[in-house]
């Protein structure tokens, strides 16, 4: 399966000018092959080839007085950004014939030069791991690292990302073997609200520590002397970075939960059953800032991904399953109920119930009948994961050759496995 590591950089004043300039032509690469193309459509001709976007937008591109810039940045970058453009195509494409599941891909659209955000992304050839803790990037030099894990083998492709606030981020997509972990007793069922974050079937619940909520007095503030500042100003760029700084610190904290949380419950469980909420459409009711606040979908993505990684079994259960109208005692349904109603006595066997749990433990339930019924991913008899295709990235990653992957493991250590700083959960929990 692969797996992305990130580590935070801190290239100095001549690297990050030349990675300004590296996000530049990617950017203008990008936006060269798609005018060609929407212009093609538009004329009613052939879709435009790679090939030939390759030879006239940066191989001839090169040789002319207003692109005669690109030849500063490393080839692999600009022909990533025309392989990244190819892949949006085939996404969109995939999507309007069905191929794709999932909610309909719209069609690339230009990059701009005034978003925060930028990023470019190499192959093997053109980045390097160094005995002194460095990493080399072609026509960029070695950039200063922090490495807060190690590598469990050769990564075969690197992003270098800068945020909103200014930070630069290396995202390394290495291939591994899944850890399987020792098989555990216990199966959990997950109720996910907004009172408590997460309801265990066992009693168990995470509270929700509403990270933007208790940040907002100071979002509050920043937001007031950003909205005084004179536009196009220098202080006005300085008010909008700290107000960025604030918003990541939030979002660094909810990722750090969630990746707690989650491991947590991977590690002490064999089976984790979670209700497929329709998070779009509860973020698009008044309890919008809470849905986006408590980050379900990414909780659930990294449920799914590290039960793959260690072997266990997760299942998803139909957000149509009615887990907050059964008994669980008696399998009784007892009707729809108001949000405030949050516990209930069932009209049939009188079992009294708190909402969450019972919820959970349906949810419980039901994900053994999925299981049973052949519809989850599920380990075979050797342990490893039974899948119709290897497990991606979380997203897509560059592709490199597969000669000279071995060579790229240059600090020592990094080839042994990974080790994974784990901070135990009990603050969360509460029985």
């Amino acid at each position: 399966m692969q797996l992305r590591y990130n580590y935070r950089a801190y290239p100095d004043a001549a690297q990050r000018h030349a990675l300004a300039r590296a996000f530049g032509c990617a950017r203008v690469v990008w936006n060269d092959c798609l005018r060609d193309r929407k212009e093609a459509h538009a004329a009613g001709l052939p879709y435009v080839t790679s090939a030939e976007l390759s030879r006239l937008r940066i191989t001839q591109a090169k040789r002319t007085a207003e692109r005669a810039w690109l030849a500063d940045v490393s080839a692999v970058v600009l022909q990533q950004s025309l392989r990244d453009l190819d892949a949006a195509y085939r996404n969109f494409f995939d999507s309007l014939t069905g191929k794709r599941r999932g909610r309909k891909v719209a069609p690339p659209r230009y990059k701009s030069k005034k978003d925060t955000r930028q990023s470019i992304r190499l192959n093997t050839n053109a980045f390097s791991l160094q005995e002194n803790g460095t990493v080399y990037v072609a026509k960029v030099g070695h950039l200063k690292v922090t490495w807060s894990r190690r590598l469990p083998t050769a990564p075969t492709s690197l992003t270098v990302t800068r945020d909103s606030c200014g930070r630069y981020f290396l995202s390394f997509v290495v291939d591994t073997a899944p850890g399987i972990l020792p098989e555990a007793e216990t199966e959990a069922g997950i109720d996910l609200g907004l009172s408590a974050f997460a309801v265990l079937s066992d009693g168990r619940k995470i509270v929700s520590l509403r990270f933007l909520r208790r940040a907002e007095k100071k979002l509050k503030r920043l937001q007031r002397e950003l909205s005084r500042t004179q536009k196009g100003s220098k202080n006005r760029a300085k008010a909008r970075s700290r107000v960025a700084r604030q918003h990541a610190r939030v979002a660094d904290r909810r990722r750090d939960f969630h990746h707690q949380a989650s491991t947590q419950i991977i590690r002490d469980n064999q089976a984790v059953y979670v209700e497929d909420l329709a998070v779009s459409g509860l973020a698009r009711t008044r309890l919008a800032k809470s849905v986006h606040d408590a980050g379900w979908s990414a909780f659930v993505g990294m449920l799914e991904y590290k039960a793959v990684k260690h072997g266990r079994t997760f299942a998803r259960v139909g957000r149509a399953f009615p887990s907050s109208q059964v008994c669980s005692a008696c399998g009784f349904q007892d009707g729809p109920k108001p949000l405030h109603v949050r516990q209930w006595t069932c009209s049939q066997c009188g079992t009294v119930h708190d909402r969450d749990h019972n919820a959970a433990r349906n949810v419980l339930f039901e994900g053994r009948r999925i299981v049973a019924a052949g519809r989850a991913e599920t380990p075979n008899a050797c342990g490893a994961p039974v899948r119709r295709a290897p497990v991606p990235a979380q997203r897509g990653e560059a592709g490199s050759p597969r000669k000279g992957r071995t060579a790229q493991a240059g600090i020592p250590g990094l080839q042994a496995r990974e080790h994974v700083k784990f901070v135990p959960l009990r603050p969360f929990l509460r029985v």
